[in-house]
């Protein structure tokens, strides 16, 4: 796979595990033919960690780390009365690119669900407001989720459906409504991950993302096995390999076309201005 060809769209890189050797996770990614990570805000505290290391690395890697600012369902209980507003500064900073992660998650309820359901709905308007995408998170949510994102639909520039695990019918109705789909190392568990293996070849190349949820959802495809468990931006490239072994698709192709997704969507290297 040629060098430069690949962004990762889903990184959770302020997560602890990478304290020791971050760095070096970054350096491996650009030597495993990445071109830019998306790091993932999960909350206010988290998502401006992701801006700080994004400012800290600028001069050693120019235009190759970029972030999210968001509050995951899970910490939904926990805003603070001017959340929105601390993340609209965020918003504010160029290297920030959607607000998120957000969304719905019904599966463990971290967070009351009525609450998950008002944040999520303030972090929606916040992105029609700004014009932003969306980076969306939904465990066993599905209809509440979309009934929410429905009437916002042509008021948000895009919608990703960040490490989509869903049905047949879920990915079809996520794909009218033109959303993109972003594919992790869930593909690469046939255990657990077969029903997504199934459907993934429906996914149109001009709305497919590739991300590796790091540190979570280490590709099991992974020869030799690596010894931590800890998954890592410069595995990327297991994902591309399986959605070729799967689809029939050539891997240079579905990363060139990924890349360009992102490139799009997230508008890389160029500076915004906003509301």
């Amino acid at each position: 796979m040629k060098k430069g060809t690949l962004i990762d769209i889903g990184v959770n890189l302020t997560n602890k595990r990478f304290d020791k050797d971050r760095e070096d996770v970054i350096i491996r990614a650009k030597s495993a033919a990445l071109s830019g990570l998306l790091i993932t805000g999960t909350n206010v505290e988290e998502s401006q960690k992701a801006l700080r290391l994004c400012q800290q690395y600028q001069t050693d890697f120019p235009n190759f780390l970029y972030s999210t600012a968001g509050v995951h369902p899970h910490d939904a209980d926990h805003v603070s009365i001017d959340y929105i507003e601390q993340l609209k500064q965020l918003a504010r900073q160029s290297q920030v690119k959607a607000i998120g992660e957000c969304g719905l998650d019904f599966n463990r309820n971290f967070s009351a669900p009525a609450q998950q359901r008002k944040v999520f709905s303030e972090q929606v308007n916040l992105a029609a407001e700004l014009n932003m995408p969306l980076f969306l998170h939904q465990r066993d949510a599905f209809e509440p989720w979309f009934d929410i994102l429905f009437p916002q639909i042509d008021k948000i520039p895009a919608m990703i459906a960040h490490c989509f695990t869903g049905t047949k019918d879920e990915l079809k109705q996520c794909l009218a409504a033109d959303m993109y789909i972003g594919i992790t190392g869930w593909l690469c568990d046939e255990r657990r991950g077969q029903t997504l293996r199934d459907i993934v070849s429906l996914i149109p190349l001009n709305r497919l993302l590739i991300e590796t949820d790091a540190p979570y959802l280490t590709p099991r495809t992974i020869r030799p096995k690596p010894k931590s468990s800890r998954n890592e931006p410069s595995y990327l490239p297991f994902i591309v390999k399986e959605i070729a072994s799967i689809t029939g698709l050539d891997q240079d192709v579905i990363a060139w076309q990924t890349s360009l997704n992102s490139e799009k969507l997230f508008d890389f290297t160029t500076k915004k201005e906003l509301p």
